[in-house]
């Protein structure tokens, strides 16, 4: 039924959102935050992962079913970890760029389709990767 009169819609800033974590599983603050299979994950080496973006603070459900704490994730530009050994460069920018671990991107999918897509390479420099996560 279409609104009859005004109405206070709620908002969230469209950077933030809270998903909850995989059974068994922490996730640091500071690191990628994966959705695997609708709950969140620490990035990892794996296909079929969805990049949410940063988690904004530890969630620890070592001990927790599926969805029995939440995370706080932010998209953006995050500087993170560049792979040793596929590691991107200036002629990423602009480009996906793949998770290996939850700190750590490449420049490929240097393993034949073993990683999932963690965002858009901003920009590169000698410490690191600036990674955009939409």
């Amino acid at each position: 039924m279409a609104a009859a009169g005004p109405r206070n819609t709620i908002t969230r800033q469209g950077e933030d959102r809270e998903i909850g974590v995989k059974a068994a599983t922490r996730i640091w603050q500071g690191t990628i935050a994966v959705n695997d299979a609708g709950v969140a994950a620490p990035g990892r080496t794996a296909t079929g992962l969805v990049a949410l973006g940063v988690a904004q603070e530890t969630a620890d459900n070592s001990a927790g079913a599926a969805n029995a704490i939440r995370v706080k994730v932010r998209r953006g530009t995050f500087y993170l970890k560049n792979s040793s050994g596929d590691p991107v460069t200036a002629a990423s920018i602009g480009k996906d760029v793949f998770i290996v671990d939850d700190e750590t991107v490449s420049a490929t999918n240097a393993g034949g389709n073993t990683q999932s897509v963690a965002g858009k390479c901003h920009d590169v420099d000698a410490g690191g990767v600036w990674v955009t996560f939409g």
